[in-house]
Parts: structure tokens; sequence; C-alpha cells
């Protein structure tokens, strides 16, 4: 469905979570030039070795936008990113599942107060979360623990925090820090003890399959066919213990909807997994 608007507005937003914990973020809202109309709030979850930024994010918030959204992104705080990718590795060594759940409260929390830009657009009374790959586990979590959100959308969306397997989270509990590779930067990405202590401190909290099981939020689960084993056994993990929600497989998908960072144009995965959403969050807000 297509929505007319007059005018795509953007700004960028920088918060001091704790001392030298920074949110940095954008908001964009097309704006009609005669009325001042509110529009629901996306909030549009980035993953693992992710950031506002890279490949698609930008051009599907804004896609989003024009379909009458009030999208939010923004790099959680301990994702590795100030400037550029990836510039701050000990922040990024220092993330946990928690982190990231206090940044997301931490925005929601500034919607609330008006505290970001374009804040006369943004009705905070409909609060929508996306998110993909880890972004979307952290939606699901999200999601199922704080009463405001509508509605959640997992873009192949993990299923199991612990990304990396049982013999690295050894290795790094008894070392304190291990180290997995970025294939696209070439750096050594440091993940530090504190990441899976976290874990292990919050199991049934992050334990994915169960809080989508146990909500009552809608939720749909869209998945590429060719996304890795770890992902696609996930999807089918939910899909078997959460059948309450939707899932929509997209044939021909894999991890990225085809699409690349930098970013080099959009794809018809990734065009389907814009319009899936839409229509899905459609159904649960009124817009």
């Amino acid at each position: 469905m297509s929505y007319v608007h007059e005018e795509l507005m953007h700004e960028r937003f920088e918060m001091e979570r704790a001392k030298d914990v920074w949110i940095r973020g954008d908001v964009r809202v097309c704006i009609e030039t005669t009325t001042l109309t509110k529009k629901p709030v996306l909030l549009f979850l980035h993953g693992f070795k992710g950031f506002k930024d890279w490949g698609f994010f930008p051009y599907a918030a804004e896609s989003f936008a024009k379909l009458g959204y009030a999208v939010i992104t923004f790099n959680f705080s301990h994702n590795g990113v100030k400037e550029t990718d990836f510039d701050e590795l000990d922040k990024f060594g220092g993330a946990t599942h928690s982190k990231e759940q206090f940044d997301i409260e931490y925005v929601v929390d500034a919607l609330q107060d008006e505290r970001l830009p374009l804040s006369e657009y943004l009705d905070k009374d409909r609060l929508l979360i996306v998110g993909h790959s880890r972004g979307g586990g952290n939606s699901v979590i999200f999601a199922s623990a704080f009463p405001g959100v509508k509605a959640a959308v997992a873009w192949n969306g993990i299923a199991d925090c612990n990304l990396f397997g049982e013999a690295f989270r050894e290795q790094v509990l008894k070392d304190g820090i291990g180290y997995v590779d970025n294939a696209r930067t070439k750096q050594q990405m440091p993940i530090q003890a504190q990441f899976f202590e976290d874990l292990d401190s919050h199991k049934e909290r992050y334990d994915i399959v169960a809080q989508a099981a146990g909500s009552t939020v809608p939720m749909i689960f869209i998945q590429g066919d060719q996304d890795s084993e770890f992902i696609r056994s996930g999807y089918e993990r939910l899909r078997a213990e959460a059948s309450q929600h939707q899932f929509i497989t997209i044939e021909g998908a894999n991890h990225t909807f085809g699409a690349k960072h930098p970013f080099s144009g959009t794809t018809d995965e990734l065009e389907k997994a814009i319009v899936l959403t839409d229509q899905f969050l459609r159904g649960s807000v009124n817009l």
C-alpha cells in the first residue's frame, strides 16, 4: 500500500545513557505540510556486527517512513561503532543482551518523555518493534516484557542468544575473552566473558523461544530459506513452540535478503520483507 506524503524529515540524536555510554540514532518521518499527524512509532533494531547505517537499514527505514511510520534506528551503545565500523572494539567486546535491552528501554523512555527529535509527530501510544538477526531476538525479548509494544517483527531473527556454540562459550569463560572474525572488515571481534555470564544470569528472560511462546503480543517471523542452518533451525523451533504467531518464509532470501554493505540497491527479497512487515503491522495498529 502506498502512502501519500509531503516531506520526508530526518533528524539525528545522541543520548548519553551512562558515563561514556552513548546511543546514537535517527528519526525519519513523512509529514503533511497542512496538518500535524502523529505516526505510529517503529523501532528498527540492528543485529550482531550490525549498526544503524549498515546496508539496507537506511533504505528500509526511509521506506517504512514513506508507508506512514515514524521510524527510529539507533546504534546499540556497545555495538562497536562511534563514527565508522568498527572503531570501538573495546565496547563491542563488552556487549551483553542486558545492555541492549537497557538501550531499547532508554530510547522508549525518551520517546515517552518527548525527548527525541520530531517528537510532535511521534505517537508514543502506538509502539512497534522490528529487528534483524540478533535484533530480532531482542525485539521478541523486549516486546514480551514491555506492555507498551503493540506488535513485534523478526527478520531472520535468532532463537538462541548464544550465537557461538558451547566450545567457544567455555573458552571465553575460561580465558575471559575470545574472538570472532569479521569477514568484511578483516577485524578480530572480541567477545568478553560477561556476555555469557549475563545469559547465565537471565536464562528465563533470554530464552527467546519461551518468551515468544508465552507472549500475547502479535508477532511475525519473516525468514529467508537461504539463511544459515543455525538461524533456520531456530525459526523451526519458534514455529513449533510459538504457533500462535505468524511465520512466513521468503524463497531465495539469505540472511540479509540479498542486500550488501555498502548498500548497492534493493532486492526483490528485501522488498517482500518490507511489504509483509507493513501488511502485518497495519493489522496491529490504526494507521
